[in-house]
This record gives structure tokens, sequence and C-alpha cells, in this order.
């Protein structure tokens, strides 16, 4: 009999760990290769995780609630001598091994009101900032805890190590407040009420929404937008669309249309930050922000959004929203997402201030389409006219992209709107 040691895979580009929702196997248990041995999920979609082998469980290193970082052993499974699993196959490489993380030493921790040296990477995931605000735990000292992980990441032992060490650099290089102000520990009154729990997703989302604004410098631009064309065109074609096409007519697959033509003339916007490098991604996926029913936020992806013709995006977005309203979701229709567009307009908001997706350099908001009356620029002179309006919201990171891209890119969308073809057919 041979070990084969099974790890959280990888869940999607931005996700860095996810939690364990239950096993399907006990140790001792069967399993056959690619059959199902335990549901995951992370902040954007519940997934099951298929057995790399077969043979049969004997051990299990998490249990149900855990959160795991991606590519941790989660499990082992015993096969026969001759048993190999998927990753065997395919590269013919020995399995890896975990790698033994040795515990803080203490004796070489500064002593109290000395420097500590900062760690150079100051990539805190979700877990960790979750853990760090239950301990009230600086970010100054979560940089000072000493990091093992990939690339000088921190870990969740390592944090762990470090609080059971009694948080030897808690006091090390106090911060000096040159304004003289401190900020009081306030006690406040939270009233009282029914109490009700957050969800595990909407758990999750509020730590990754936290982490967005921690990591990104978020600046917000507005414009508005002439819809009247696009408005007119969509309410007189579909009906003919949806009969020809089978497919309904929102405005959506317009929006996501001139977005990603947008994305085209400036690719900058595509992007994500890595370090100290920018990362311009090739493919053009758009992330649409819908509700589910239990009222959490996910975003399905229409991937490819510039290759895609009306009718195609139209197909795309109607099946990706009909996946959302039923909880049928696959974990591949969440992943990738290059820009986001979140349609607050759908909720009756005049406009919004939406928070980037990470990694990505941007969002959008949508708001809603609402008729007012315009004064508008005519050879014979000012005319007052009843136009459908829009205004539209770009929330960016100020790291990647300036005030001038950011208002160029926004004012291009409302350019391809405004400038909507009539003639079209489809």
């Amino acid at each position: 009999m041979s070990e084969v040691q099974f790890r959280m895979p990888r869940m999607g580009e931005s996700i860095t760990e996810a939690a364990i929702i239950t096993w399907f196997k006990n140790v001792g248990d069967a399993v056959e290769i690619d059959e199902p041995l335990l549901e995951v999920a992370t902040d954007k979609v519940d997934s099951e995780v298929a057995s790399p082998a077969s043979g049969v469980v004997s051990q299990l290193l998490f249990k149900a609630n855990d959160v795991v970082k991606i590519g941790d052993i989660i499990a082992t499974i015993s096969v026969p001598s001759d048993g190999t699993s998927v990753a065997d196959k395919k590269s013919k490489k020995p399995i890896e091994t975990a790698k033994k993380v040795s515990n803080l030493d203490v004796t070489s921790a500064p002593k109290e009101n000395e420097s500590a040296k900062q760690n150079t990477n100051l990539f805190f995931s979700p877990l960790i900032v979750s853990i760090a605000k239950e301990q009230h735990i600086s970010f100054d000292e979560l940089a000072r805890i000493p990091s093992t992980g990939e690339e000088g990441r921190l870990r969740k032992s390592d944090v762990m190590d470090y609080i059971a060490a009694g948080r030897p650099n808690k006091f090390a290089a106090p911060v000096v407040e040159s304004s003289g102000f401190k900020i009081p520990d306030l006690k406040f009154d939270k009233g009282k009420g029914k109490v009700v729990e957050m969800d595990r997703m909407r758990q999750m989302i509020a730590d990754h929404m936290v982490f967005s604004k921690h990591t990104s410098p978020h600046v917000t631009a507005y414009v508005e937008a002439d819809l009247t064309e696009m408005v007119v065109w969509r309410n007189a074609n579909k009906e003919a669309f949806q009969k020809k096409n089978k497919e309904k007519l929102t405005f959506t697959p317009l929006f996501v249309e001139c977005v990603a033509k947008a994305i085209r003339d400036f690719p900058l916007i595509n992007s994500s930050l890595d370090g100290k490098n920018i990362i311009i991604k090739e493919d053009i996926n758009i992330g649409m922000a819908a509700a589910l029913p239990s009222g959490n936020l996910i975003v399905p992806v229409v991937k490819n959004a510039d290759k895609k013709n009306l009718i195609e995006l139209a197909a795309s977005i109607n099946s990706l929203s009909a996946k959302a309203r039923g909880n049928s979701l696959k974990l591949e229709d969440t992943q990738g997402s290059t820009f986001t567009i979140s349609n607050v307009g759908t909720f009756g908001s005049v406009m919004g201030t939406p928070i980037i997706n990470q990694p990505e350099a941007a969002i959008l908001a949508t708001g809603i389409i609402k008729k007012r009356a315009e004064v508008l620029e005519k050879p014979e002179g000012d005319v007052i006219e009843i136009r459908s309006m829009m205004y539209l919201s770009l929330s960016f990171d100020h790291r990647i992209v300036d005030g001038n891209l950011a208002g160029s890119f926004l004012r291009k969308i409302a350019d391809y709107m405004e400038r909507f073809d009539t003639t079209r057919t489809y």
C-alpha cells in the first residue's frame, strides 16, 4: 500500500482558501477515483471535489467548517501498491510532501519597545485579516510576524504560533502619531433586538470587501449617458428578438457589449497588480454582480465578451442569470473575471460606489435609467427634450489606474452607449 496526499485544489485566480462544508467519506471508507470526496465553499460558489485516487481514506486532516489554504494537504488515501493518482498519470512525477513548519522562535523576538523586522510581503489573506480582527492585531503588528509562506506570505500557522508565544512583537516599534490624535476606544451601544448570525457566504463576502478596501486605494469617477436611442431601439425590437432567437433581450448584454469595446480601447483597465508588476489580461471576461435567492451577491462571468455578438451575449447572460436564481451555478461559471459590472439600477439606485472585485483594477456601476428634461444644443438653438438618462460610476484601483485613464475609459463607455447603432440587425 502507498499513501496519496490530497491537497486543497485551486478554486480560482483570486481565491487563496476555501471552507470545508462536509466530508462525504469517513476514515476507513473506500473511495473511487473521481468520486466526490468533500464539498467546499468559497465566497463565490459551493463545489464538490473529487478524489484523485481509488483506495481507502486513511486520514482527514480537517473537519467541517475549517478554512483551508489552497495547496494544503487535507486528507490521505491508501491505495494499492500498483495504484496511481490522477496527478501521477498526468505528470509522472512523485507526489509532493508537506513542508514542515517550525514553531516560532520566541527567544529571537524583540523585547518591548524594540524594533522588529518588517515583512516585505504585505499581502494578507481574508482569513488572516479575520483572525487579526478577532485578536485585535493591527496591520502594523501583522507585518512584524515572522512568515513561512511562499514568497514570504503570512500563513495561518504563523499567526497562531505568534499568538501562542504571547505576541512578542506587540509593543515593538510603536507608531509615532505626528498629529497627536489617537483613535479612542469607543464602546458603542449596539442596541437590543433580534440577533441574526451571518451565513458562511455572507461572512466570506464581508471579509473580501474589507480586504479589497484595505488592498486597493479606491477612487470613484462619474459620468452620465443619454441612452435614449438605445432604449427606443431595445423597446421596439425586444419582442421580435426573443421570437427569432429564443432569448430575452435585457439591457445587460447591450451594456456588456459597450464595456467590452471600451476595454479594447483602454486595455490597462483589464489588468491586475502582482507585486510591482501589472498584468494586462489577454481575455476580456466580464463579471456581472447578481443576487442569489438568499440575498447574497455572486459574480457569474461572461467569458470572451468582446468576441461574442449580441445574440451570444444575451444567451450567455440569460443562462448565467437563470443559474444564479436557481442556485445552480458551477465553479467555472464564476471564475476568470477580468472586469465587473454591478447594475445597481435594478434596485432603483440612481448611482453607486462599488467595491473592486479583487484582483481586478476597476468595477463599473450602472444606475437606473430615468427620463428627464434635458437641454440639447441643436443648429436652430437650445431645446428641451425628454431623454432617458443614466449615471455610470467607475471605482478604480489608484495604484494601477490614474484619473485620466479612468475618466477616458468611463467616457468611452458612455460614448458607445450614446452612439448606439439603431439600424443594426440581429
